[in-house]
């Protein structure tokens, strides 16, 4: 789901569990990491998936200070758990997933 124009006092008030992706359409490291992302959320649907597209002006991601794309931000309850930066790797994947959904 893409939804750009969240606000961090909307983020914090989600509740369950979260995965934030912060990146960019144009982004090759973004791109390069669909698969992998698609593939372990594939065994997680009780973790809601939000795509935020990120870059110059855009508050929500500064507010989270993503420097790196993707940034994948996982949030339980509204606050941070733990969060995978650019170079996503399957297993660190399936473990902050784990961890998120608490198996």
């Amino acid at each position: 789901m893409k939804n750009p124009e969240l606000s961090r006092e909307e983020v914090n008030a989600l509740a369950g569990a979260t995965l934030l992706e912060f990146g960019a359409s144009w982004c090759g490291y973004c791109q390069a990491a669909q698969s992998t992302i698609h593939t372990e959320l594939t065994q997680f649907h009780h973790i809601r998936h939000i795509k935020i597209e990120d870059g110059k002006g855009r508050r929500l991601g500064r507010s989270f200070h993503v420097k790196l794309w993707p940034t994948l931000i996982f949030i339980k309850e509204g606050m941070e758990v733990t969060r995978l930066v650019r170079d996503i790797q399957p297993a660190e994947l399936k473990s902050a997933l784990l961890r998120l959904s608490d198996r």
